[in-house]
C-alpha cells in the first residue's frame, strides 16, 4: 500500500470510461449574469494566458510547468459524488459549467468525486456520465478526454498531507468525535485548541503513516489542518483532512485505509486539472477560505502549480413539488413510495427521462431562470411549459381514447354503405411536410367516457341525447339514446351518422356543431396502459421547515388506464414522443413499452394544471 512520498512529475490517470456525447444544439443568446461578467473580465485581462500551462492531463506543479499553454481559455467542472443519480438540481450545475465552457471556448471536466468509499458505486458514476451525455453535454476539448476520478488522485493527496506536517500546517488529533465537537466552540465562542496540536511534525508524520498503515481503527484519529481554532469562520478551526475508514473503494478496492475529507480534496483535484473557475454552490461560500489557504500553501511546498483556482458560488435552483435531497430520494426507493430511481415521478434525470422531458426543455429551464447569488424556488409549472414549447413545435399528433366507452353508429350500413370509411389528419398541422396519419371510420367506435352525459350540466356541449357533434376529422353524429346495465352504468352509447358531414368534403360544414371530440374506430384500435402523472408531494416545499415530507406524498399521483389509440402508432418505439389531442404530451415508456404492449406515460398536460389544483 505504501508509495513512495516524492513529488509527482507526470500526469496522473484519467478514468477509464468514456461515453461521446453530442454538443447540445446552438445556444440561445446566453443572459447576461456575475458568473459571465467575470469570465469576461479575466479574459479582457492581458496577462491571462500567463502561467496558465496544461500537460495533457492532471498533475501536480512540476508536471504543469514543463508543459505548453493551455489551449482552453477557461476550465470549469462538474464534479459529481458517484453516491446516487443526479436530479434536477444538478441539471443546473451541469448546464451551467459546460455552458460556460462552450461560450468562451474553454474545456468543462467531467470528474467524480469518490473519496467516500461507503456509499459509491459504479452504477452511479455509469449512471451520472449517460445523463451528462443525455442533456446534450460532452467532456472532451480537442483531443482531450477530461474524464476524471478523485480517487486517481489519492497518491498526490496523501504526498500532500504529509508534506503539510512536515511544514508544521498539520497534525493527527486523537480527541474523540464529541471532545472535538465541543473544544470547536461555536459562532459565540472561540475554539480550544487540541492537546495533540503542538506535537512536532516528525511525530504527528509517524502517527499519520500509522493511520495509513492500518494500524488504528475507525474514528481513532483524524489528521486537521494547523489554522486558527479562534477564527470567526468556523471552518477554519483546523478542519479535518483525513480521516480513518477501513472500507472498500468501488475504484481502488482496499489499498486504502484513509479518505481524504472532501473540503481537502476539491481545491486540489480543481488545482491538479487545472480549473480556472470553481463554480460551487452557496453553501461552500464559507469554505472558499480553506479553499484558498490549501491552495496557497501547496504551491508555496512547490506541488501545485500556479495560478491557482478561483472558487465562485452561485444559488440553487429549488423546484417546487419536489425534494432532491439524496438521502431522501434513496428513501422514498427503498421504502417503495416509487418504483424504482427511474420512476417517472421521482426529480432524477432517470425518471424524468422517462417520463418524457426532453434535454432541451430541461436546458431551456435552467437558461430561463437565470444564475444569481441567491437561492430560488421555482414553479413546477416553469419546467412543464419548457416542455410544452418545446414539443409543441414538433411532436406529431394523434388520437387516443383514455376510459373507453362504445359509441354505436346504428345507420352506419345506410349512409356509408359496407366496409370502414378512410379518414385522414395531419401528422403535423404546422408541418405538413410529415405527411398524414390514416384511420377509419366504422359502426363501431370508442370514445372519451366524460363524452356523453345522458343528462348534462349547462355548457356541456358533448353527447347527450338530441345533441350533434363533430367526430375530428371524421363525420358529425347525433346522439340518440344509450344502453345501461342492471346496475344503471352507461355501457355503451348510440348515435347516427348525418350524411355529407366528413370532414374536408364538400358540405361537411352545412351543420354545425359546438363540439369536437376524439374517437378511435373499434376495429383498428391498438389497446394501450396509460400511466397519468400528478405532482409527488401535496406540499410546493416537501421537507421545508424540517417537516416529515412523507406525510404530504401525494396518493394520487399515478393513475393507470387502459384504453386504446389510433392504428398510426401499432409500431411506435420506446421513448418516442406524441401529443395526443386533448389529453396531453405523451410519451412511449422506455422500459415496458414493446411489441404487443403499448405503454404510454403523459408527460405534461395542454395547459398548466400546476397552479389551478
Amino acid at each position: 500500500m505504501r508509495e513512495s512520498p516524492a513529488l509527482f512529475a507526470g500526469p496522473l490517470r484519467a478514468a477509464r470510461f468514456f461515453f461521446a456525447a453530442p454538443m447540445s444544439q446552438a445556444a440561445p443568446a446566453p443572459v447576461a449574469n456575475f458568473l459571465r461578467t467575470q469570465i469576461e473580465r479575466d479574459l479582457a485581462q492581458a496577462d491571462w494566458q500567463q502561467g496558465r500551462t496544461f500537460g495533457r492531463g492532471p498533475g501536480d506543479g512540476p508536471h504543469h510547468a514543463a508543459a505548453p499553454a493551455d489551449p482552453a481559455a477557461i476550465r470549469t467542472r462538474f464534479p459529481p459524488e458517484p453516491n446516487g443519480y443526479l436530479h434536477i438540481g444538478h441539471a443546473k450545475s451541469i448546464c451551467l459549467n459546460f455552458g460556460l465552457a462552450r461560450d468562451y471556448g474553454g474545456a468543462c471536466h467531467l470528474r467524480f468525486d469518490d473519496t467516500n468509499p461507503e456509499k459509491e458505486e459504479q452504477e452511479y458514476v455509469d449512471a451520472i456520465k449517460e445523463m451528462v451525455q443525455w442533456l446534450g453535454w460532452r467532456w472532451e476539448f480537442g483531443e482531450q478526454i477530461n474524464l476524471y476520478e478523485a480517487s486517481s488522485y489519492f497518491d498526490f493527496m496523501y504526498r500532500a498531507a504529509e508534506a503539510l506536517v512536515e511544514a508544521g500546517l498539520a497534525y493527527v488529533d486523537e480527541q474523540s468525535a464529541e471532545d472535538m465537537r465541543k473544544n470547536r466552540g461555536d459562532f459565540t465562542t472561540p475554539g480550544t485548541n487540541s492537546p495533540f496540536r503542538d506535537r512536532s511534525p516528525a511525530e504527528n508524520l509517524a502517527r499519520l503513516r500509522e493511520m495509513r498503515d492500518g494500524q488504528h481503527p475507525d474514528g481513532a484519529m483524524v489528521l486537521r489542518a494547523k489554522i486558527d481554532m479562534a477564527s470567526p469562520n468556523i471552518n477554519l478551526r483546523d478542519p479535518a483532512l483525513y480521516r480513518i475508514k477501513h472500507a472498500e473503494h468501488h475504484a481502488t478496492g482496499t489499498k486504502w485505509c484513509i479518505y481524504p475529507m472532501y473540503t481537502f480534496a476539491h481545491p486540489i483535484e480543481d488545482a491538479l486539472e487545472r480549473i480556472t473557475h470553481s463554480i460551487c454552490t452557496l453553501e461552500f461560500e464559507d469554505q472558499r477560505p480553506f479553499y484558498d489557504w490549501l491552495l496557497d500553501h501547496l504551491a508555496q511546498l512547490g506541488l501545485l502549480a500556479r495560478p491557482l483556482p478561483r472558487q465562485f458560488e452561485f444559488g440553487r435552483l429549488n423546484l417546487s413539488y419536489v425534494v432532491t435531497s439524496k438521502r431522501k430520494l434513496r428513501q422514498l426507493v427503498e421504502e417503495s413510495h416509487v418504483a424504482g430511481w427511474d420512476d417517472p415521478r421521482m426529480p432524477t434525470l432517470i425518471g424524468m427521462r422517462r417520463r418524457g422531458y426532453t434535454p432541451e426543455s430541461i436546458r431551456a429551464m435552467v437558461e430561463s431562470t437565470g444564475t444569481t447569488k441567491t437561492n430560488a424556488w421555482i414553479d413546477y409549472s416553469v419546467l412543464e411549459g419548457c416542455l410544452r414549447a418545446d414539443l409543441e413545435a414538433r411532436a406529431p399528433r394523434a388520437m387516443a381514447v383514455l376510459e373507453p366507452l362504445p359509441l354505436e353508429i346504428v345507420n352506419y350500413a345506410e349512409v356509408l354503405g359496407e366496409g370502414f370509411d378512410a379518414c385522414s389528419a395531419p401528422v403535423h398541422p404546422k408541418l405538413l411536410e410529415l405527411g398524414e396519419r390514416h384511420f377509419s371510420f366504422g359502426p363501431k367506435l370508442w370514445i372519451e367516457r366524460e363524452d356523453f352525459c345522458e343528462l348534462p350540466p349547462k355548457g356541456y356541449q358533448r353527447l347527450f341525447p338530441g345533441n350533434k357533434v363533430r367526430l375530428k376529422a371524421g363525420h358529425v353524429v347525433e346522439c340518440v339514446g344509450c344502453t345501461k346495465n342492471e346496475a344503471g352504468e352507461v355501457v355503451a352509447v348510440q348515435a347516427r351518422v348525418l350524411p355529407d358531414t366528413k370532414s374536408g368534403t364538400p358540405g361537411a360544414d352545412a351543420i354545425k356543431v359546438k363540439g369536437v371530440i376524439t374517437w378511435v374506430g373499434a376495429h383498428e384500435a391498438v389497446p394501450a396502459e396509460f400511466r397519468l402523472f400528478d405532482r409527488l408531494f401535496l406540499d410546493a416545499q416537501p421537507d421545508a421547515g424540517g417537516k416529515d415530507f412523507l406525510t404530504v406524498l401525494n396518493p394520487g399521483s399515478l393513475r393507470v388506464t387502459q384504453g386504446f389509440v389510433e392504428p398510426s402508432l401499432a409500431r411506435a418505439e420506446a421513448a418516442t414522443h406524441w401529443q395526443f389531442e386533448r389529453h396531453g404530451y405523451f410519451v412511449a415508456d422506455r422500459v415496458d413499452h414493446q411489441p404487443g404492449r403499448a405503454v404510454f406515460n403523459r408527460t405534461a398536460t395542454l395547459k398548466d394544471t400546476w397552479n389551478k389544483s
